[in-house]
């Protein structure tokens, strides 16, 4: 009789990345500290908010300068205000850590002194995550860090980035993108095409401004 159980099949991490990770075999894999960006590769842009439509409503988390946690929505940032919404899909990240964000806490002077009221960055990652990252980059009040914990804001302008295939565990995350919004309605959207880093950055947005 033959056997019922076949030989185990090798667990591969390269899911066809030509990354760091590709072609490791489990035994050798260890975590190190790069400075390169990540790669995410995606075949199309879209997302079913577009210029002219009105943000829908969703509510975001993030602690205070006192370090209570609260809650805040698109229209508190938004109503009767120029609103800046730049979202990366996560934090610590290299690009988004070394340039991204850096970028609009450097410039945001000159962004306010061009009419725009708040300045938020939001990701996927949770209140906590993004409390550490703030203190990590030492922002201040230039820039609002914002966690869609839920991908619910995400979900619903259709900029969500499914991850799940990569082995840095991200899952399911947002597109980079940066949104200019006036009193609700999105006046600039500039978004990315996966990981990369092209037209959503601070002096891009002080260009269209």
């Amino acid at each position: 009789m033959k056997s019922l159980i076949s030989a185990p099949t090798p667990i591969s991490l390269s899911g066809g990345s030509t990354g760091r990770f590709a072609s490791k075999p489990i035994s050798s894999f260890s975590l190190k500290r790069h400075s390169r960006p990540l790669r995410f590769t995606t075949t199309t842009i879209s997302a079913t908010i577009s210029v002219g439509d009105k943000l829908p409503e969703s509510t975001f988390s993030y602690f205070d300068s006192s370090g209570e946690l609260q809650t805040t929505t698109v229209s508190d940032l938004t109503k009767c205000k120029k609103a800046i919404f730049v979202a990366v899909p996560g934090a610590f990240t290299p690009t988004y850590s070394q340039k991204h964000l850096p970028g609009f806490v450097e410039n945001s002077s000159e962004l306010k002194s061009k009419g725009v009221d708040t300045i938020a960055c939001i990701s996927g990652n949770d209140a906590f995550v993004m409390k550490a990252w703030k203190q990590d980059l030492k922002i201040e009040d230039e820039v609002l860090l914002l966690s869609d914990g839920n991908g619910d804001f995400s979900r619903a302008i259709g900029v969500e980035l499914d991850l799940s295939d990569k082995p840095v565990g991200l899952g399911v995350r947002s597109r980079r993108y940066a949104v200019l919004a006036d009193d609700g309605v999105v006046k600039i959207l500039n978004l990315e095409e996966g990981g990369a880093f092209t037209v959503s950055s601070a002096e891009d947005m002080l260009k269209a401004l």
